[in-house]
């Protein structure tokens, strides 16, 4: 029976994308696969062009059209541009899942070879740190707004244990910074915790994320699956794949609901270059993970294996990864691997068996999460100043004396300095004045807000504020360091 032909949006990217990406075609040909594909640009050429995101409309309407990218290495300029066309890509399709697939290669040679390292990292793609707020609270203070929802965690929770689910998975570790970022990071495990009762079959386990870097050294046998925040797994993410002969071999696929865009993670190589020296393994074993995506199981096995019995074999490799002084080039590797479809390996398993992955559906809107109850209870007020923490603390208690607000404290980068408790803090002209209301206000409390800060700017400097409120009787804010 005639498969089903898909339209691939193909953006083969800067330096050796067109030879890696022409490489992967061909592969995928001689496989089987049943792919159009819809030539579009993005990065560098872009860039030079004035686009400043670096992805021209028509590469965009391209991939909102057909649904599925694969995608070579794209260059970030350096001095021109604005966000990368990485990133760009990734905000306008709200590709909110990175997978990246962690597996030992046969002849691939690293310190962790023979441990049958075989596991999955997924990270949440669109928020935390990377949402990119930014601002310059004083000259020498900068702020990035670290913003965690409880719906974006729930996303790409349910999509790893959909992942787990699609690959015979039995093991799920969310890694958080939970124990210091307590209400950001400690969101993301907590509906862990609240959904993984509805996974039968596949073990739930929390992992901090520092100790998760060090057991991916020590002993990354023990994980499956692996699903964290956004900064947590760009770094862990990385980390992983050194295991296994770092980024030139590494897989990626980023996922949203209506678009999916497949991956080589390494860099553009301008060095090597129209050479014929390329190793395209990463973005094969994307595409890959882009067979999978459409449903092509059968090409993907195909390619999977005649790549493990190519590596096993040791014959034709490119100079990266070939044993020292018998590297060839791009073409004669691809050549092998063409030759090798329909076998299997004989010192590895052969590819994993895979079912569908039933992506959770987040149907349209604005997603509001109602509080039983919220109570304002203070405000944190951010002020610029060259006083002593006693001298400043001093001037706000005279200056909110008959306000609705009481001084509580002053804090530096996050540890009090008023009152003073002692120790040896450094500090600096950024301080965070907390006001905690005398009683109860009725209403929003904005005329109340507005004589605070009319009563603040008579003497100093305030760049923004922070209302405190309790959501169901419950704290939405945090203690510093000190704090009664």
């Amino acid at each position: 029976m005639t498969k089903p032909q898909t339209t691939v949006t193909a953006i083969a990217g800067d330096g050796i994308g067109p030879e890696v990406m022409n490489a992967t075609k061909a592969v995928l040909a001689a496989a089987g696969a049943n792919i159009a594909w819809d030539d579009a640009v993005a990065g560098a050429e872009v860039f030079r062009a004035g686009i400043a995101t670096g992805c021209p409309q028509d590469t965009l309407d391209s991939i909102a059209r057909n649904g599925v990218a694969l995608k070579g290495p794209l260059e970030t300029p350096v001095g021109y541009g604005e966000k990368s066309a990485n990133v760009t890509l990734r905000k306008y399709f709200e590709l909110y899942a990175n997978i990246r697939p962690v597996k030992e290669l046969p002849g691939v040679i690293t310190p962790f070879s023979g441990r049958n390292i075989d596991l999955v990292v997924v990270r949440e793609n669109v928020e935390d740190l990377y949402a990119g707020i930014e601002h310059m609270q004083t000259p020498g203070v900068a702020q990035c707004l670290k913003l965690i929802t409880e719906v974006g965690s729930e996303r790409i929770l349910r999509l790893a244990f959909a992942l787990a689910r699609a690959e015979k998975r039995t093991k799920i570790a969310c890694s958080t910074k939970a124990n210091i970022m307590k209400l950001t990071e400690g969101m993301m495990k907590k509906v862990f915790e609240r959904i993984s009762p509805e996974y039968p079959g596949i073990a739930p386990s929390h992992v901090i994320i520092d100790n998760c870097a060090h057991q991916l050294v020590i002993n990354p046998e023990q994980f499956d699956v692996i699903v964290t925040t956004n900064m947590n797994g760009d770094v862990i993410s990385d980390l992983a794949a050194g295991l296994v002969g770092g980024l030139g071999v590494a897989p990626s696929s980023n996922i949203g609901d209506k678009a999916a865009m497949f991956e080589a993670v390494h860099g553009s190589a301008p060095q090597i270059a129209g050479k014929g020296l390329a190793n395209p393994t990463a973005l094969l074993l994307s595409a890959v993970m882009m067979l999978r995506h459409i449903g092509d199981f059968e090409a993907a096995a195909s390619v999977e294996n005649a790549l493990y019995v190519t590596l096993e074999e040791g014959r034709d490799l490119t100079g990266d990864i070939a044993p020292r002084g018998t590297g060839g080039g791009t073409d004669a590797y691809v050549a092998r691997l063409i030759a090798n479809l329909g076998r299997k390996p004989t010192t590895v398993a052969a590819a994993r068996d895979y079912a569908p992955l039933e992506m959770p559906h987040w149907p349209p809107g604005t997603y509001a999460i109602a509080a039983a109850s919220r109570e304002m209870v203070g405000l944190d007020v951010f002020i610029e100043s060259e006083r002593e923490p006693t001298n400043l603390g001093a001037s706000l208690v005279m200056a909110t004396e008959g306000s609705a607000f009481r001084l509580n404290g002053l804090t530096n980068r996050g540890v009090q300095v008023w009152p003073p408790m002692g120790g040896n803090t450094f500090v600096v002209d950024h301080f965070c004045a907390r006001f905690l209301l005398r009683k109860p206000l009725v209403g929003e409390g904005v005329a109340e807000i507005a004589d605070l800060l009319q009563r603040i700017s008579r003497q100093h400097r305030w760049m923004h504020l922070e209302k405190l409120q309790t959501f169901g009787g419950i704290d939405g804010f945090t203690k510093a360091q000190g704090e009664g």
